[in-house]
């Protein structure tokens, strides 16, 4: 793979990509969940490097991808996305979001409706306005200052005990929020800017219809949010197939990524 950077009105996003892109094979568009970078998916890239063409980024803000004004909607997101896609000639990528990525992916979805091949969420959840009470989407517009204060120390322990249950997936998360040591700040403005963008999208009402090929994968224990509660009415409301994972967490491509990464090479090669 190799490292690239397109540039917005907002900042410059670095994102990884197969150097040499084949024509004849299906591109894996991998994007992270919010504060996690493009080393949340290195289990997947290993494994789907010789058999795809892969694409991960560092989403805006985060990482690499700053500076960044925070001030993009979820819509921005997907449309520079989009942009990359097109500046790269890819035309019918496959999403594979986790968490906040598969938000992402929604959005783009909802813009380029034809362009998605398929779609697999990764512990995240619908867009639609009708999964989420008006009490949850007010809390997820005050987020910024809980991460603003809480104690970095105790943060770091919460953010990657809480997200993961292996060592591995813990280990990993923790070095991911170690980007953001020593700034504080900087790390709450962009869990914060992420959460109130997520609400947003939510209260436009959008259909956020997901007309391409699709897969839910879920952790049996996931404890961010209600992720469990969303993925169980996201499944029975629209017959998308579920996965659950056994013993995973939020993150369950790193807790259990030999698992999720046959259920990605089922769903894309059959």
């Amino acid at each position: 793979m190799i490292e690239k950077t397109y540039s917005t009105p907002c900042g410059v996003i670095h994102y990884w990509i197969t150097e040499r892109l084949n024509e004849e094979r299906e591109t894996l568009v991998f994007l992270p969940g919010l504060t996690a970078d493009h080393r949340l998916f290195d289990k997947q890239i290993e494994y789907f490097e010789e058999k795809a063409n892969v694409f991960v980024w560092d989403a805006p803000g985060h990482a690499a991808s700053w500076p960044f004004a925070m001030d993009f909607t979820l819509m921005d997101k997907a449309k520079w996305l989009d942009e990359i896609l097109n500046t790269e000639g890819i035309k019918n990528p496959i999403i594979i979001g986790q968490s906040m990525g598969g938000y992402v992916g929604q959005a783009y979805a909802e813009q380029f409706p034809t362009k998605l091949k398929g779609f697999v969420s990764i512990d995240s959840a619908p867009l639609q306005r009708q999964y989420v009470t008006g009490i949850e989407i007010r809390l997820l517009k005050r987020m910024g200052p809980v991460y603003r204060y809480y104690p970095w120390k105790s943060l770091l322990k919460a953010g990657s005990d809480g997200v993961a249950t292996s060592d591995y997936g813990r280990k990993l998360m923790l070095d991911m929020m170690m980007e953001y040591d020593g700034d504080q700040v900087r790390y709450a403005k962009l869990a914060g800017h992420g959460f109130k963008m997520l609400a947003e999208a939510m209260e436009a009402d959008l259909p956020y219809k997901i007309e391409c090929p699709a897969l839910l994968i879920c952790g049996e224990n996931d404890r961010a949010g209600s992720c469990i509660r969303y993925n169980k009415a996201w499944h029975k409301n629209t017959g998308i197939r579920l996965e659950w994972i056994k013993g995973a967490g939020h993150n369950s491509n790193t807790d259990a990524p030999e698992k999720v990464n046959q259920l990605i090479e089922e769903f894309i090669f059959g």
